[in-house]
């Protein structure tokens, strides 16, 4: 059996079946734009050539017309990318709305913005930007009243700021910050060390990590990272495999780092090590993709060795911190929303676990251990709840704040006294707490000011819609006080679904910008995040996975019933696993949208595996060496289900050149075959930015540029429909 891209299943067709129809198409399109020119306007696409290429699966042949487009740095597919870009542009930069929006996102931009401080050796960390910078610099500060100092200024980096600043570990005792360096939104990470006693960076270099924390030895003198094998060919493409967990010792080579852990026979297994505050011991995390499952190994501070504590992918264990014989750690073992354990070590090295906090009615979102204080950050219907506890998992006290919203940092040692902790939703600018560990008295350490804002003017409200199997799903609708809710009210609806990630209520300047045109921004926390532990991640995940697109859908839906926007007004916009979402529900509801922004997106379902890290996926997707899992891949796959003659809403289709985690191939191939099969004059187009990956590290301009583009055209498309 054959199937076409858009025929599930299809029936079996011959080349010469394929050619004929393709003509009498041709002949077709050619008859009705000679009747039609005078009252259609035709979009005239780059030519996107198509070659023979059909793939056996399962018994089942799959065509790949565009598989060139998967050599993305080709000379070839740059040409063919030009032309794309050219194109939408011509669309893209042409309306009034994108200089409003524009003019609107460059005036919030001027205000400050701070993360939350950490305090590692006596010191003060933070990164802050004055607004205008392309990207935040780390600072220093000595107390919460001293000046704060410079320490890394990603801004001289790069020209046009496309080199970052990535991820940052501080020496236990504030002497060296370990960073990594991100050039145009790679993935793969460059680190240096600095001296903060000399202010200067040294000469290591560690090159080809990627997802590495740089843990540091308790006593100083090195970090741990996780290296690849250098690429061999093509760095942004190639398969990423078999890392190998490194120490490295400041003042040396790379070439001169001890090898902790490797394990040639098990390629995609990867590493994390945590060394505990007083030194005693060494815990190694090994994970396999993005199962949140992992095993766990601990050495002793004079063993040789590692000891294996759990040997199998059994749940996931996280360390917190250790005193004495007492190792504590988050698990979801037989827990879906997760609690708080001890692991005794006994004098003869055995290993007893013990409950410390108890599984709650709802999940564990976030945990840290403060003197002597466990801080509990709990999800209750998408919002955040934290409560204190003693070592014995006593109940102290709970946070007290105002509003509702998302709650973030406490990060700490079991030896500070202080730490801080942020707060913002959907209508409040982020504010900084620092609280007393002692007392758990707080007080406002920094606020976000933004002109001419105020959050009174704001409304954010939590509402809860049925889905298609009647699940209750979370639905934030937030907008300005005078904005009318009505069928043409402008609807941004936001959704991501997937890995287990949790979409938050927290403010964002482009969501402002949006409002400010008179819209309404909703954002669904569908099944596939973690939002209702466990049980929700794996109600959208593997062969739960159309749970996710019916979950968006009827968040449409549901608007539209309340008479919240309508078909004509409804923008669906998600990245990344949100880019897979949106167009995966735009194919199986075309008729619900007025525009469709599938952003670097995972769009080819049958080889996202083939690329980078994209294997580690199959822990959520699915593998289509699974016959039932390919089948399942298959039916929602967005590549190849666009069908022939629907008529599929204006869409822009984004990417960056360099995105080496869902490489740009898939937005390429998805894009080419959109615009053959659209079947109406509605516009594809495909926007890709050069000197950026995934999202991470994107300088301001781009991003402003990008956001105005996006917002500008939606809005230009919504308000011919409803004038």
């Amino acid at each position: 059996m054959k199937v076409k891209l858009y025929d599930l299943p299809a029936q079996s067709l011959s080349w010469y079946d394929i050619t004929m129809k393709n003509i009498r198409y041709l002949l077709y399109g050619w008859f009705y734009l000679l009747i039609f020119q005078s009252c259609t306007s035709i979009l005239e696409y780059p030519e996107s050539k198509k070659v023979a290429q059909v793939d056996l699966l399962h018994g089942i042949e799959v065509e790949d017309p565009y598989r060139w487009l998967e050599d993305f740095t080709s000379e070839e597919v740059g040409t063919w990318v030009e032309l794309q870009n050219d194109l939408s542009q011509k669309y893209l930069t042409k309306n009034q709305y994108r200089k409003r929006i524009k003019e609107n996102l460059e005036s919030i931009w001027v205000s400050n913005s701070k993360s939350i401080p950490q305090i590692r050796g006596g010191h003060i960390f933070y990164f802050f930007n004055e607004g205008s910078w392309q990207q935040s610099k780390l600072m220093k500060q000595e107390c919460d009243t001293c000046l704060p100092e410079v320490m890394i200024d990603p801004n001289i980096f790069s020209v046009d700021g496309t080199v970052s600043l990535s991820n940052l570990s501080i020496s236990p005792n504030g002497k060296f910050i370990a960073y990594s360096i991100s050039d145009g939104g790679s993935d793969w990470k460059t680190w240096k060390v600095l001296d903060l006693e000399t202010n200067r960076v040294l000469e290591d270099s560690i090159k080809w990590t990627k997802f590495s924390s740089g843990n540091w030895e308790s006593d100083n003198s090195g970090f741990y990272y996780q290296k690849y094998p250098e690429p061999k060919e093509v760095a942004l493409s190639e398969i990423n495999r078999s890392p190998k967990l490194y120490f490295h010792k400041i003042g040396t080579s790379q070439e001169e780092d001890l090898l902790v852990y490797e394990r040639p026979d098990k390629p995609n297994w990867s590493w994390d090590v945590q060394v505990s505050e007083d030194g005693q011991y060494r815990i190694l995390s090994v994970g396999e993709g993005t199962d949140d499952s992992n095993r766990l190994y601990i050495k002793f501070v004079n063993d040789i060795s590692f000891t294996p504590v759990v040997a199998e992918l059994e749940a996931t264990y996280i360390f917190l911190e250790s005193k004495g014989t007492d190792l504590w750690f988050f698990t979801n073992k037989n827990s879906p929303n997760g609690k708080i354990v001890k692991l005794k070590v006994n004098e003869n090295k055995s290993f007893l676990w013990e409950d410390v906090i108890k599984e709650a009615s709802f999940p564990i979102s976030g945990f840290s251990l403060i003197n002597n204080k466990f801080v509990i950050e709990y999800l209750v219907d998408s919002q955040s709840k934290v409560d204190f506890f003693n070592l014995n998992g006593d109940y102290l006290a709970s946070l007290d704040l105002p509003n509702a919203g998302s709650i973030s940092g406490f990060n700490g040692k079991m030896k500070d006294r202080h730490t801080y902790f942020s707060f913002t939703n959907y209508v409040t600018p982020n504010k900084i707490y620092k609280m007393d560990m002692e007392t758990l008295d707080y007080q406002e350490y920094w606020s976000e000011v933004l002109p001419n804002f105020n959050s009174s003017d704001f409304i954010s409200e939590l509402r809860f819609y049925d889905s298609k199997d009647g699940t209750k799903i979370p639905l934030h609708i937030s907008y300005k006080k005078d904005t009318s809710l009505e069928a043409d009210t402008p609807i941004l609806l936001y959704g991501y679904g997937g890995f287990n990630i949790s979409i938050l209520p927290s403010f964002s300047k482009t969501y402002l910008a949006w409002m400010n045109q008179g819209g309404v921004v909703a954002v669904a926390n569908l099944r596939g995040g973690s939002e209702y532990g466990d049980i929700w991640h794996e109600g959208g995940m593997l062969l739960n996975k159309q749970n996710v697109f019916d979950d968006f859908a009827y968040a449409a839906k549901y608007l539209h019933s309340s008479n919240i926007g309508s078909n004509k007004t409804t923008v669906i916009q998600g990245r990344s696993n949100g880019g897979l979402l949106v167009g995966a529900t735009m194919l199986q509801n075309p008729e619900l949208f007025a525009v469709t922004i599938p952003q670097v997106g995972v769009m080819d379902m049958l080889r996202f595996s083939k690329f980078t890290i994209g294997w580690a996926w199959e822990s959520d997707y699915g593998s289509v060496d699974d016959k039932e899992e390919f089948l399942n891949l298959l039916s929602y796959s967005p590549y190849h289900n666009i069908r022939e003659g629907i008529c599929y809403p204006p869409t822009l289709i984004t990417t960056a050149n360099r995105d080496d985690r869902v490489v740009p191939s898939h937005s390429f191939k998805f894009a080419a075959r959109l615009q053959e099969l659209q079947g109406c004059d509605n516009p594809i187009l495909l926007r890709v930015e050069t000197r950026a990956g995934h999202g991470s590290g994107t300088p301001r301009s781009k991003r402003i540029e990008e956001i105005a583009d996006i917002y500008g055209y939606a809005l230009s498309v919504i308000k011919r429909r409803v004038n």
